[in-house]
Parts: C-alpha cells; structure tokens; sequence
C-alpha cells in the first residue's frame, strides 16, 4: 500500500509530466500495434496468395527439342530447351521465353507456337525450383521475383548470347515472359542490349501489386472500417516498404521494383498485354509500367480474359500482335501489313480494347504510391499519315 499512495502522491504532484508520458507512449504504441498487425496480415499475402493456374496449359502438347543445362548468374544449375522452326523455314531471330510462375519450360508451347511456325527460335527455360532445375536449400520460390529468379534470367540471356555467337548470328534476341518470368526478365535485361524488344504478358511490379493486395486484404480484416478508408497515401507506401523490408529479411532474398527499373530502362520496343478481368493481378498494374516504359510502348488490354488467358481468350489475335511485334522490331521483316508498321499508336488504338495510350500521374512514379484504381484511359482516333501523332515522343 506504501509503494501505491508513494505513486499515486507522485502522479498527482507531477500530473502534467505524467499526461504528457501517457500521451507520447499512446501515440507510439497504437500506431505499432496498427502497423505491425497490417504487416503480419501482409507477409500472409506474400507468402500464401498464389495466382490461378492456367487449366488449359497442361493440355497443350510438349514438343520435342534440344535440352541442355546451363547456369544462372549464381551458379545454380538449370535446365532448358531449344524449339527450331522447321528446317526449311528461314530463320528470323531468337526468342528468349520466361515461364510463368509453377510452369515449366515446356509451357513455351502455348505461347510460342506461332512464332515456330513464323521462323523463330525459341529457348525456354524452368526457374530454379520448378521443373528439371535444381532447387537451391533454403529457398521457396514465391509467385514474386526475387533477385534469385533475376540470377536465372541473366544466366539464361548469357547463355543464348554464347550459343548465337558460336553460330555466327547476330547477338540479338527478342524477350517474351509471362506474369512472375515477365518482371524477372524487365529486371535482369532492363539494361542488356542484347535483348532489343520485349513482349511481357501479366506483368507487375512486386510493390505495386503487394499494395494493391494489401488495401484488398486489409478492407476484409480491419474492424474499424473509417480507420481503414481514411488513411493516406503515405500509410500505404510506408506500409508496402516495411512489409517488403520484413519479408526480405525473413525470406534471405530481396524483391526489386520493376517500376523502378521500368524508369531508366534503356529505350526499346514494348508490348504489354493484359486481360481486362484479370482478378489476381489488376490491369492497372500493366497500365503503371506502361506508363513508365520508354518508347516505342504498346498495351492491349484483351476484353473477358482473367489471369494468363489473353491466348486463351482470343488466339487469332494474340498470334498476329505476337507475331508481327518480333518482325517488326527483332527480324526487322516489316511488311506494309504489319500492325506496328503504322506508326506508334496509329494501328493499336482504332478497336475496343486495343492498345491505347496512357498517360503518367505523378502518383505512378518511383517513390510515391501508385493508386489502386487510375482513370481509364481513352481510347484516341488513329493518326492519318503522314499526320504527327501529337502522343508521340512523350
């Protein structure tokens, strides 16, 4: 009782000392308790939240090829696998392929086929834990690129390059990746000259889709819903960083920004392709890196498709912007046909979800958040020729 009435005495001879302790320990307690529950449900969303399998592709046939080893940046073994054009069919250049995410490099084929056909060859490869690949201890490969998964690209673009050389063709290939092999393949080549377009499907950036997921997530568990609606901006972006900081330390891996490398990538040829009803990956997530890409850059956003589906969805199509893309800017066989033959926006924005121009906001730019749902861009009346696209160049 001593020890209590000495406390109580204290307080109320130090009562303005004691408020303001009692105010600083609540205004530093509740916003950890806050941010450290926000962060245990996002590393919950890092590690379990996996994308939708595609339940076509394990139907698709394998076709037979040459299989070869190779290493990553790392030293990690790898396997892949050579597709040639038929042997009478002049070839027009090599096609690098980066598989989903628990595909294998077999899942080439679905993608792929019609640039066989076209003359390309074709080099698939599985990332490290999938397929014939070693697998390295300790590591679980995530639906996310890690700079473990940059390694294998990097092995696999040094690989072609020795295997072109030896066969004295041009050291030139072409990027073809989908969803997690598409922003692995933007981080490892975004400065390798050697790749000279890029055609990416489903692609994200790790942070940008991990704060999306996050205010999905966070909406479904907060109890106090006007806590959760009115944060700002900056709640979100400090969030995503510590989340990452966190999952970083406890995974032994590190998780770039492809928008940020998007940012400084050397000026080269792009293609983004995105479903409309994409439900794990946003379409907005394309839209951001479009954004940031350098010029000349193309979106099609395919109406109805969902996750890794726009081939799927709409085949016919998907062969000829595919196609037509690595004739124009790897093969250089550019016929007047050619879609992208028309000029930078021209041939891509005339139909309803087409290719169609977006602007930047200052909020997609590296260092701020990005919003989870930009306007929808609109789509512009193609250029006569002749006539100067005033989109061009900006």
């Amino acid at each position: 009782m001593t020890i209590l009435s000495d406390l109580v005495q204290f307080v109320a001879r130090n009562w303005a000392l004691t408020t303001f302790a009692a105010t600083l320990a609540v205004l530093l307690v509740v916003p950890y308790l806050v941010i450290r529950k926000y962060i245990l449900i996002s590393l919950n969303i890092f590690t379990d939240t996996e994308p939708p399998l595609s339940m076509t592709q394990a139907s698709h046939p394998r076709l037979p090829g040459e299989e070869v080893d190779f290493w990553a940046a790392d030293g990690l073994r790898l396997r892949g696998v050579f597709l040639h054009p038929a042997a009478d069919e002049p070839r027009r250049g090599l096609v690098l392929f980066a598989p989903e995410f628990k595909s294998d490099r077999h899942s080439c084929v679905r993608y792929c086929l019609p640039l066989l056909r076209a003359g390309y060859d074709v080099f698939s490869f599985d990332f490290r834990g999938h397929g014939q690949s070693a697998h390295q201890p300790g590591y679980t490969p995530r639906q996310w690129a890690s700079n473990l998964e940059i390694a294998d690209v990097r092995g696999a673009v040094a690989y072609v390059r020795d295997w072109l050389e030896q066969r004295g063709r041009p050291a030139a290939i072409g990027f073809f990746g989908i969803s997690r092999g598409a922003a692995a393949g933007l981080l490892a080549a975004a400065h390798d000259p050697i790749v000279r377009c890029f055609l990416v499907d489903g692609a994200f950036s790790s942070d940008a889709a991990l704060e999306h997921l996050m205010k999905r997530w966070a909406y479904i568990f907060a109890r106090v819903k006007f806590v959760y609606e009115n944060h700002p901006p900056e709640f979100w972006m400090f969030l995503r960083r510590a989340m990452m900081h966190r999952a970083e330390r406890k995974f032994g891996c590190s998780f770039p920004s492809v928008r940020r490398a998007m940012w400084n990538m050397r000026p080269r040829p792009m293609l983004f392709i995105h479903g409309e009803r994409d439900s794990y990956i946003p379409v907005e997530q394309s839209r951001i890196l479009y954004a940031q890409a350098p010029q000349p850059r193309y979106l099609w956003i395919v109406p109805g498709a969902r996750h890794n589906q726009s081939v799927a969805v709409q085949p016919q199509e998907y062969t000829r912007r595919t196609v037509e893309f690595f004739d124009r800017f790897l093969a250089d066989a550019c016929g007047p046909a050619n879609m992208y033959q028309q000029g930078l926006f021209a041939a891509l924005t005339a139909e309803e979800g087409s290719a169609v121009p977006w602007r930047p906001r200052p909020s997609d730019r590296p260092g701020r958040s990005a919003r989870e749902s930009p306007r929808r861009p609109v789509a512009r009346r193609p250029a006569a020729r002749g006539v100067r696209d005033p989109h061009r160049g900006r």
